[in-house]
């Protein structure tokens, strides 16, 4: 079975957000959140609840939890076995943020484009 290829959206400013916010959590989150990764890269789009949830548009979402602290990292699907992690953020209301998945939409779009136009 052919792996999947995810990686980081890069901004034009050289930041990772997804990155970031990842290293920015603590050690066993951090690890939860990377084995969840690797996941996706196995699975893919079959991976389904509780690791991934589709958010609508084509924007996913995988989900870690350790103790009572939920953590979300965004990302898409890229033709061509490729993932693209666009941001993540620390759940704290039922429903996933509009304004976090419109960040996401915002980086897949920048992300096409750039890529349409060959870096």
């Amino acid at each position: 079975m052919q792996k999947f290829v995810v990686e980081f959206f890069e901004r034009e400013d050289g930041s990772y957000p997804a990155e970031q916010f990842i290293l920015s959590q603590d050690t066993k989150m951090r690890a939860k959140i990377f084995r969840l990764i690797e996941l996706l890269e196995w699975q893919g789009n079959e991976l389904r609840e509780p690791y991934s949830k589709a958010l609508g548009d084509g924007i996913l979402e995988i989900r870690a939890q350790q103790g009572a602290n939920i953590t979300r990292v965004l990302y898409f699907f890229v033709i061509g076995r490729k993932i693209i992690l666009t941001n993540g953020f620390v759940k704290k209301t039922q429903k996933t943020p509009q304004g976090e998945i419109d960040i996401a939409k915002k980086y897949r779009d920048e992300y096409i484009n750039i890529s349409t136009e060959g870096r």
